[in-house]
C-alpha cells in the first residue's frame, strides 16, 4: 500500500506564495515519475506540474514561470513552489504519479487565493 499525505496549502492573497509538500510512505520516487494536481469545484482534475526521474519538469501554461516542482528522494517528498499566486490558482491540490499506476488519491490540501 502506497499513502500519499499533501501538507502547506492555507488562504493567501493575490501575489503571495505558497509551499506544498506531498510526502509518500509505502514507496520510492525512485520508481515514478510524479506530479501536482488540482481540481477546483465543479472543473475535471487537471496536472500544473510533473518531475520525471531523472529532474527534467514539465507545466501547465497557466502557472509557467510562477510553479516550480522538485523532489527529493531521499526523504520521499515532492514539492511545488507557488509564487505570485492568482485567484484562478484556488484548487485543492494533490500529488500523485504521471507515469504508471495511480497511486491511492491522498485527501489533498486547499489554496485558497483572494483578490
Amino acid at each position: 500500500q502506497v499513502q500519499l499525505v499533501e501538507s502547506g496549502g492555507g488562504l493567501v492573497q493575490a501575489g503571495g506564495s505558497l509551499r506544498l509538500s506531498c510526502a509518500a510512505s509505502g514507496s520510492s520516487f525512485s520508481i515514478n515519475a510524479m506530479g501536482w494536481f488540482r481540481r477546483a469545484p465543479g472543473k475535471q482534475r487537471e496536472l500544473v506540474a510533473g518531475i520525471g526521474n531523472s529532474g527534467s519538469t514539465n507545466y501547465a501554461d497557466s502557472v509557467k514561470g510562477r510553479f516550480t516542482i522538485s523532489r527529493d528522494n531521499a526523504k520521499k517528498l515532492v514539492v511545488l513552489q507557488m509564487n505570485s499566486l492568482k485567484p484562478e490558482d484556488t484548487a485543492v491540490y494533490y500529488c500523485n504519479t504521471i507515469i504508471g499506476p495511480t497511486y491511492p488519491w491522498g485527501q489533498g490540501t486547499q489554496v485558497t487565493v483572494s483578490s
